[in-house]
């Protein structure tokens, strides 16, 4: 993706507010992610292509995330060492998710130990629509707020994960490491229907040149959320 491009789209998943003081990560497919423009106000955002728990390369990830500064200690460090793995060409994707797996087990990555957001309020992204094993990924729009829930079930907070309006929790690292082991949990609240609306009539240019850049952006039938 080209530079430009990237950047403002990785800057898109936070408020307006915070972009200009934010660092930005961009991914060099050959290398990782390197920070592209450094900031001062501890926010820090990228735009993630690989999600470690699902074991597979693919090239129609792209999800806009904007972290605070105890997400960008605990849980980004995550996806960049994930990156980087993929990018040396050295690992498979599932020796990746087992080297991933055993840092979290050996206590290398931590969680979040404080309340905090990772923001995802870009108009657009194209993630996976499951747990780890549905390989399923889906272009929408959804700008939405990600609040640390590390270590928690659906059960323990009684969430319907059906619901059509949130909130949703998600922890894929349960999936793969057992019920209350997953340190990257979230409490998943969707920005209300004007805001969505607001972000994406305000994002429509970004939206043309993502659309022009890749087909991947094409929102599918009934993803307006």
């Amino acid at each position: 993706m080209p530079a430009n491009l990237e950047t403002e789209y990785a800057l898109s998943s936070l408020p307006p507010r915070l972009r200009s003081a934010a660092t930005v990560y961009l991914l060099d497919p050959a290398k990782g992610y390197y920070v592209a423009k450094k900031g001062t106000n501890g926010f820090v955002c990228l735009i993630t292509r690989t999600n470690w728990e699902w074991s597979e390369f693919r090239k129609d990830l792209f999800a806009p995330m904007g972290f605070d500064a105890q997400g960008a200690k605990t849980i980004l460090p995550m996806y960049l060492d994930a990156a980087t793995m993929r990018a040396s060409g050295k690992f498979t994707p599932l020796q990746i998710k087992d080297t991933v797996a055993n840092r979290v087990r050996k206590g290398f990555y931590k969680s979040p130990t404080v309340g905090g957001v990772c923001y995802m309020l870009a108009p657009i992204m194209r993630v996976y629509t499951g747990k780890p094993g549905d390989n399923n990924v889906m272009t929408m729009n959804m700008p939405h707020y990600m609040f640390y829930a590390p270590y928690i079930t659906e059960s323990d907070i009684g969430f319907d994960p059906n619901s059509p309006k949130g909130p949703w929790l998600i922890n894929s690292g349960n999936t793969v490491l057992g019920d209350r082991k997953g340190p990257e949990g979230y409490f998943i609240v969707p920005a209300d229907e004007a805001a969505t609306a607001k972000i994406v009539s305000d994002g429509k240019d970004l939206l043309k040149r993502l659309e022009d850049y890749s087909h991947y952006f094409k929102v599918e039938p009934g993803m307006h959320h």
